[in-house]
């Protein structure tokens, strides 16, 4: 009997990306030359962010999505902190409010006024201080208004009540750098990647770790919960140093799934998981592809399905939320490309072809919307809620009807767990010496130059003294 392929019938394996034009990208924007393995962009269905090049402090840029093309020099900027901005990120259920985290230990809540920005802002709704060293990481809470998540280089995860302005909640059970944060569909579990090479599912309101799994062979860098079919995927590096991504049971992290490796190149895997479609997206750091899969809850899991490729390399991406996609062009996934190289934003759409322009039900499944589940107060007590779902047939226009109100409040020490957070310091990591000790050593070249500069002067100018005084015209 001769072998045949299985085929398996899906209705996304021929899901093919198309790159906007370039009147439909966002030109001229001074992308920050940052390495710190952040996406430096965020999107939602009215604005783009996205984190520029700037002197002085850290700046971000925030610009409507319909104005397209080449954006100005001296176009508006938020650059309100003192240090470079390492993470933001769009509220997901007030669009005009979004949040940035930075070198200066700060988090801040900014408010973007209808229609964007018109000169510079400086002036955040809300500051955050509660880390002692520089926050690398932020995400808001899926299904609860004003609950922020941010992780530090102090190894602690704070969760923030926005409608006190304080940290309420302390996770501190990691040992080094978080690289990680995902959510799953209810935001009752927390899954976070660290420098400690361990993934770890955290119960987020006592900072209990459920489950964790020493990554020896699998050095994991990203993780994300897949919706609600129990599983967590990571990207991370093997012991032949190749990129790899595996398949894990939230409830037994002792051995993954699956481990599948992709190829031998060295940036990293950014995940990308479509609950509505279980479709997912991997993206490499410095390379233009981005891979997709569809995942199953029987074996092999994971299966291919194709690649988009472009010779430019992509720096980090911004996902659009789905109530801001094209629902007649059956659009069931956008990507916003940060081409460093270029200065250029382009937009990314992952298309199911198909002859109809109706709405196309069964490629759009009721989706979570842009109104809350749960109070602060509910989910600090304990309560766990689905996200609220909507149809994109007709509601995905809808505007949210929450308003921001920041917390007049006094600045304080910041006591959790009866902890000053402020004061209480971990010791600095290796490669925080070495930059150090770099920096020290750049700064003492420098003094040198400037004295050696000094020194050649003082001669010139005894020299110059001596020929005036032997000159014919002296004597």
């Amino acid at each position: 009997m001769s072998w045949r392929p299985q085929y398996r019938s899906s209705k996304f394996r021929n899901v093919y990306g198309k790159a906007a034009s370039r009147e439909h990208c966002f030109d001229g924007i001074p992308i920050t030359k940052n390495v710190h393995d952040n996406h430096f962009c965020a999107v939602n269905a009215r604005f783009l962010a996205i984190v520029t090049e700037s002197a002085g402090g850290g700046s971000f840029l925030v610009i409507p999505l319909e104005q397209t093309g080449r954006i100005e020099p001296n176009y508006p900027k938020v650059c309100g902190h003192q240090g470079n901005v390492l993470d933001i990120k769009w509220n997901p259920f007030i669009e005009n409010i979004i949040a940035s985290c930075s070198e200066d230990t700060s988090v801040r809540i900014w408010e973007i006024p209808e229609g964007g920005l018109k000169r510079n802002m400086t002036e955040a709704v809300l500051e955050l201080y509660g880390h002692s060293r520089r926050v690398g990481l932020i995400e808001w809470h899926p299904t609860t208004n004003n609950i922020l998540f941010s992780a530090g280089y102090d190894y602690k995860v704070l969760i923030w009540n926005l409608d006190i302005g304080e940290p309420v909640k302390m996770i501190d059970c990691h040992t080094d750098v978080i690289l990680c944060v995902s959510f799953n569909t209810d935001g009752s579990l927390l899954a976070t990647t660290c420098k400690d090479k361990k993934l770890r599912v955290v119960e987020p309101r006592s900072g209990r770790v459920l489950q964790e799994a020493s990554c020896k062979n699998h050095r994991v860098n990203r993780v994300v919960f897949l919706g609600s079919t129990k599983r967590l995927l990571t990207t991370g590096v093997s012991r032949w140093n190749t990129r790899q991504i595996a398949l894990w049971d939230q409830e037994d992290l002792s051995m993954p799934l699956i481990e599948e490796e992709i190829d031998g190149l060295s940036g990293l895997l950014f995940p990308f998981y479509d609950a509505d479609t279980h479709m997912l997206y991997l993206a490499g750091k410095g390379d233009g592809n981005i891979r997709y899969y569809e995942i199953s809850s029987e074996k092999p899991y994971l299966s291919y399905l194709m690649e988009f490729r472009s010779p430019a390399p992509q720096k980090g991406l911004g996902v659009m939320p789905k109530h801001g996609l094209d629902v007649s062009a059956c659009e069931v996934f956008r990507f916003y490309k940060l081409i460093t190289l270029k200065g250029l934003i382009e937009p990314i759409s992952m298309i199911v072809p198909r002859r109809s322009e109706t709405y196309q039900e069964d490629i759009y499944p009721m989706t979570p919307g842009t109104e809350p589940a749960l109070t602060p107060d509910e989910w600090l007590s304990g309560v766990n809620r689905d996200p609220i779902l909507m149809s994109l047939k007709e509601g995905y226009k809808r505007n949210s009807k929450i308003v921001f109100k920041a917390p007049v409040r006094e600045k304080k020490s910041v006591v959790v767990n009866g902890i000053d957070l402020l004061e209480n310091v971990p010791p600095r990591t290796e490669n925080e010496l070495l930059r150090m000790f770099f920096r020290q050593q750049d700064e003492i070249r420098r003094l040198k130059d400037e004295l050696s500069q000094k020194d050649i002067r003082i001669r010139q100018l005894q020299l110059e003294l001596k020929n005036f005084r032997n000159s014919p015209k002296n004597n």
